[in-house]
């Protein structure tokens, strides 16, 4: 059984949705035909009062005026229930549309993320979502409600004068062929002014991400720049799309005019004729304003629907993206072991390989690290490990199956990874590091995230801060340092308590001290889960059990760092540059800041 609440259950094309809201739609058409019904009734009303008071009948007249008050009153009533009814539907379809697209985000992959930037993705979330809101609420009220007011108007009119009613419908050719020319229009220049509003969006998001580079290097008047141009784009769009929208009102209320002049002019002469009564006219006159209300809409509905169509061929790029990464088809394990198992491991970005022929092992609790200088792969195999790019088939495997059969939630809640690149989000301290709890502010969980944070050596300085956890850390957590966000990210990855910990260079951005801290945290880490390290430090990579030497993408050397420092190849030559670095920065600190000297005859 499928659950409502799985965003995944949701419907995603407009037809599909507006079958999933019909009993709105449907109640709320049935309480906007009950509506047109009793204005009928007002206009038959109407006409009988105007007829009993040019015949000096009083209390007919009255009777007729205090019913037609009634008919009034429950009209109105009628119509706002109608009303809410029709945009529950369209708010519902927007929820919905909103909980899919969010949930397709978190399954497409970098590729996607590269084609379509965040701005973009932004402004049709908001914008064009909404534009779909609005033709699924106001314009399908709109729709029904003139077809039915249409049909009523002119049940009335035809009820009066058959004649008069075909003399109003002079200027309906004429209407059907300015909305036909407008909003064959209104799709093309809804869609370029709606592109046009996301690129705008995304080049602020990208300036305001950007703005202490662009402090930093006074470029202030470049990006305004830069800015002006696509906002000028955008005004363009704006203006022509504005400069179509605002023709199209004029213009069907002039084709309207031509049928009222008709009607006032030939309505005349009946009543002068006889052969309608003054009554008669002054109903028809009022059916012929809520028809003109039908007639006159026809262009604002085609405005409506056509931005709504823009809106949805925009997010139908997002709902129609295939992901790069999907689940498997195993069943999900009763439980995670641990072990790792990458065999022939490559991966390539286009046409250039970063990872060629990589195999190892770690068994269940143990630890691996893998060593390489910069652009190695080291980075690239510990994403493919966390499935958060396509790993090959038959790669990588997880307690002895292959991670691409096993559910993906499966892998990605069996493996903590820590990026190096840290992200937080612009909430509390507290609520990052408890990311992953199901309620970060209970008790039990500040436990934990404190623990957390203790283990990963940035506890003190959150005590610090002015609020402590509870201090929102800013977008990107732009209120710490570099090193204090790596920490929170490795906090954040410990709290998890995975079977596996894949740790992305957790020590590039903190001191030796620090270092050794995280290092003996790592270390009791490792004694309850399986650990994969990725360095450049050797003084971590010592402390894992066994270590894999990378160099433009393959295996170069495996062993423990006794047996590599002994080989006297890569790895022995990072070890030595490492300790020359220690002595050099040994030799620069001043007397005072140095391990003191043993005594003599002391080891």
């Amino acid at each position: 059984m499928s659950d409502d609440s799985d965003p995944a259950c949701y419907p995603t094309s407009l037809s599909a949705q507006f079958r999933r809201n019909l009993h709105l739609y449907l109640s709320g058409a049935g309480l906007l035909a009950v509506q047109q019904l009793l204005m009928a009734k007002r206009d038959f009303l109407v006409r009988d009062a105007v007829d009993a008071a040019t015949q000096k009948f009083p209390d007919a007249a009255a009777q007729a005026a205090l019913l037609m008050l009634l008919v009034s009153v429950g009209a109105a009533v009628v119509r706002v229930l109608s009303r809410i009814t029709m945009f529950s539907g369209g708010r519902n379809v927007e929820y919905e549309l909103r909980a899919v697209l969010l949930h397709r985000l978190h399954q497409l992959g970098p590729s996607f993320f590269r084609r379509m930037p965040t701005g973009e993705i932004m402004s049709r979330a908001t914008n064009d979502l909404g534009q779909v809101r609005l033709l699924l609420g106001f314009g399908v009220l709109n729709v029904i409600g003139s077809v039915f007011a249409f049909a009523s108007a002119l049940y009335v009119m035809l009820h009066l004068s058959v004649k008069l009613t075909l003399a109003a419908m002079v200027s309906m050719p004429l209407l059907m062929l300015i909305t036909r020319w407008t909003s064959s229009r209104m799709f093309t220049r809804t869609r370029e002014n709606q592109e046009a509003l996301g690129k705008m969006s995304d080049r602020v998001l990208a300036s305001l991400a950007g703005v202490r580079v662009v402090r930093s290097f006074a470029l202030e008047e470049a990006e305004l720049r830069s800015f002006n141009t696509f906002n000028q784009a955008y005004l363009d769009k704006s203006l022509s799309l504005a400069r179509l929208r605002g023709s199209m009102g004029p213009m069907a209320g002039a084709s309207v005019s031509v049928g009222i002049l008709v009607v006032f002019w030939f309505g005349g002469r009946l009543v002068l004729g006889g052969e309608m009564s003054k009554g008669d006219f002054v109903s028809f006159w009022l059916a012929l304003l809520r028809l003109t209300w039908p007639m006159l809409a026809l262009g604002f509905v085609a405005s409506i629907v056509q931005r709504g169509r823009a809106g949805y061929a925009r997010l139908r790029a997002i709902y129609e993206a295939e992901p790069e990464v999907v689940s498997g088809t195993l069943p999900r394990p009763e439980h995670v072991h641990g072990a790792l198992s990458v065999r022939d491991l490559s991966f390539a970005y286009g046409a250039r390989t970063v990872v060629d022929g990589v195999s190892f092992d770690v068994p269940a609790g143990g630890s691996l690290a893998l060593v390489g200088r910069t652009g190695s792969g080291k980075s690239t195999i510990a994403i493919l490990l966390a499935r958060l790019m396509p790993t090959p088939k038959g790669a990588v495997f997880l307690d002895g199956a292959d991670i691409c059969d096993l559910p993906l939630e499966t892998v990605r809640e069996s493996i903590g990874y820590a990026q190096q690149d840290a992200f937080l989000f612009s909430t509390t301290a507290a609520r990052n590091i408890g990311f992953a709890l199901d309620d970060p502010d209970t008790p039990e969980a500040h436990a934990r995230i404190e623990h957390a944070a203790e283990e990963a050596q940035v506890l003190s300085e959150i005590h610090g801060l002015p609020e402590q956890f509870d201090t929102v850390v800013g977008e990107r957590g732009v209120q710490l340092s570099g090193g204090q966000r790596q920490r929170l990210a490795l906090a954040r990855a410990l709290v998890r308590e995975p079977p596996i910990l894949v740790l992305d260079d957790p020590l590039s951005a903190v001191d030796a001290k620090t270092e050794a801290a995280i290092l003996a945290a790592i270390e009791r880490q490792a004694a309850r889960r399986t650990v994969v390290l990725i360095t450049h430090r050797v003084a971590a990579a010592r402390r894992c059990d066994q270590i894999v030497v990378l160099d433009q993408g393959r295996v170069t050397e495996r062993g423990t760092h006794d047996e590599l420092s002994r080989a006297g190849g890569l790895y022995a030559s990072f070890a030595e540059e490492q300790r020359i670095e220690e002595d050099l920065a040994m030799i620069d600190l001043p007397p005072s800041s140095r391990a003191p000297e043993a005594p003599p005859g002391v080891a």
